[in-house]
């Protein structure tokens, strides 16, 4: 373009990092990478990488996971994927200036990532959110950020359902709010707030499943039609719930 200069800035790279969640075990976990080189050679991690010439975010987004995880590509594609925001501090990266556009997803059902992982990571696996510290880089800032989003989807959608039986109970529906969430809730309040919401769960006809206490079997649910929670089902405000 006549008149400008592409020298007049310094340039800089652009990288994509994913933190994706998924409940196994009753617990929240995400999937890290261990590096396989500098820096931070053998330090956990979230999983990607550089842009290249031609390539969008998202687009660099999955191909690094399917590298670096050894997931399947028909995995990877049909990820929902939700961008988080951009990390720019000039100093986040020691190699030189990156600026990185970070995204994240919580996924029922996750298949075990393979043990030798690709690129420049050194294999992957599914690790509990608590034991997810001294990440390389400022991978721990955008975990805590996407913890925070993935958390709020919950309130606004029927995504919890997904990792529920087919037919499920309401104390298992509430279990994965707990985990998510990391907080317990109040029994009654659930069961309300999730019975007063138009769509969200439906009764299955003289189901019930005991549940290991001394009282009687639980009513079974199933997903319902809706795919978006009015009104929302909002986090307690920490030490209240209403």
């Amino acid at each position: 373009m006549k008149g400008y200069d592409r020298y007049a800035y310094e340039p800089f790279a652009v990288t994509v990092d994913l933190a994706v969640f998924t409940v196994r075990g009753g617990a929240l976990h995400v999937l890290l990478i261990r590096r396989g080189q500098e820096p931070y050679e053998g330090a956990r991690a979230l999983p990607g990488g550089f842009l290249l010439p031609r390539e969008s975010a998202e687009t660099a987004a999955r191909r690094e996971l399917a590298e670096e995880t050894g997931l399947s590509e028909a995995v990877v594609s049909a990820l929902h994927l939700e961008q988080l925001r951009t990390y720019s501090d000039p100093d986040r990266d020691p190699r030189m200036r990156v600026v990185s556009v970070a995204f994240t997803a919580l996924v029922p059902d996750m298949p075990e990532p393979a043990a030798e992982g690709g690129g420049d990571a050194d294999g992957a696996s599914w690790v509990p959110v608590g034991e997810a510290a001294d990440l390389a880089f400022d991978h721990e800032a955008i975990l805590a950020d996407a913890r925070s989003r993935v958390g709020a989807k919950l309130e606004y959608t029927c995504l919890a359902t997904g990792f529920c039986p087919p037919e499920f109970t309401l104390g298992e529906l509430r279990s994965v709010y707990e985990t998510v969430w990391g907080t317990a809730l109040d029994r009654p309040n659930f069961r309300r707030k999730v019975l007063a919401t138009p769509g969200f769960v439906e009764a299955v006809p003289g189901a019930a499943r005991l549940t290991g206490g001394r009282g009687k079997p639980a009513a079974l649910y199933r997903a319902g039609p809706a795919t978006a929670l009015h009104p929302p089902l909002l986090r307690p405000m920490e030490g209240h719930e209403k």
